[in-house]
């Protein structure tokens, strides 16, 4: 008898249901997904029917094949009757010290440019000392009430937004970035909540609520970094940005953060950042 199961049965094909779901958002079909995680199609079919309830480890490599974020895996082993395998804690928790003591390592070193860590609906969880003091040299950042969320500050009128040279074309980049950058893939209810606020914003072009007005170039879909532009005293400071990701996260927390660090993207911008910021006090 295994242990780890709860009930013998997923309650209403709840389990067969979410697998579909699953299969068709990433556009796989029964077949391709039998040979991407090494169980045959008449057993994936049988799952799906509510006919079969899969071992613990077969829905591991079903879940595997179809980039299902761990959270959602929980979701699943729960639907099949299993306990959640993976831990759901806050981002600051005692079990995550090792992971920040090393962002905080990343983004001590990044000075003096700003970097951040975000959560999965871009609030700013940690920053460098260079971070604040960078948008101070354009507006109050301490008027702003955390927790402070970055999309929202290039968005608001009142924030970023009236520095950010071309910022239209940076506003849609940054929405397509939330579809494209977001945990498996995934837009869920409060990234939907998100993107609804962003969008009412004054002056926002109404045909951004389309998916197909937003969807990314093929130029855009290959560029390698995020570039954005400053405007201060009438000087363009040009940046460009790198987002990275915890490598093999096994917390749900920390699949889930992410770090984004900003670079002068020439000589002029890194040049006239120094000279605004000056020497980032020693710690």
């Amino acid at each position: 008898m295994n242990s780890a199961r709860l009930n013998t049965k997923p309650p209403a094909n709840e389990l067969g249901l979410l697998l579909r779901q699953w299969r068709d958002m990433r556009g796989k079909s029964q077949f391709e997904l039998s040979l991407d995680a090494g169980v045959s199609q008449r057993h994936i079919s049988f799952i799906e029917r509510g006919r079969s309830v899969p071992s613990r480890q077969m829905l591991m490599d079903i879940s595997q094949a179809l980039d299902i974020p761990l959270r959602e895996r929980n979701t699943l082993l729960l639907a099949a009757g299993y306990a959640p395998l993976y831990q759901e804690s806050a981002w600051d928790a005692l079990e995550m010290q090792s992971v920040t003591s090393a962002l905080g390592r990343i983004l001590r070193q990044h000075e003096p440019f700003p970097a951040v860590v975000m959560d999965r609906y871009w609030n700013v969880l940690m920053s460098n000392e260079s971070t604040p003091r960078f948008f101070n040299c354009f507006i109050n950042m301490s008027a702003r009430k955390g927790p402070r969320n970055l999309l929202h500050l290039m968005f608001d009128p009142a924030g970023m937004r009236p520095f950010i040279a071309n910022w239209e074309d940076v506003a849609k980049s940054l929405i397509q970035r939330v579809y494209r950058e977001s945990v498996g893939r995934v837009i869920d209810e409060k990234t939907r909540e998100l993107l609804a606020a962003l969008l009412a914003y004054p002056d926002i072009p109404t045909g951004w609520k389309s998916l197909r007005a937003l969807s990314a170039t093929p130029a855009t879909r290959a560029m390698p970094v995020i570039p954005i532009s400053f405007v201060k005293d009438d000087e363009v400071l040009s940046y460009f940005s790198m987002v990275t990701t915890v490598g093999t996260p096994q917390t749900i927390a920390a699949q889930e953060l992410r770090i984004e660090c900003m670079f002068p993207a020439d000589d002029a911008t890194e040049t006239r950042h120094v000279a605004m910021l000056g020497t980032v006090p020693a710690e």
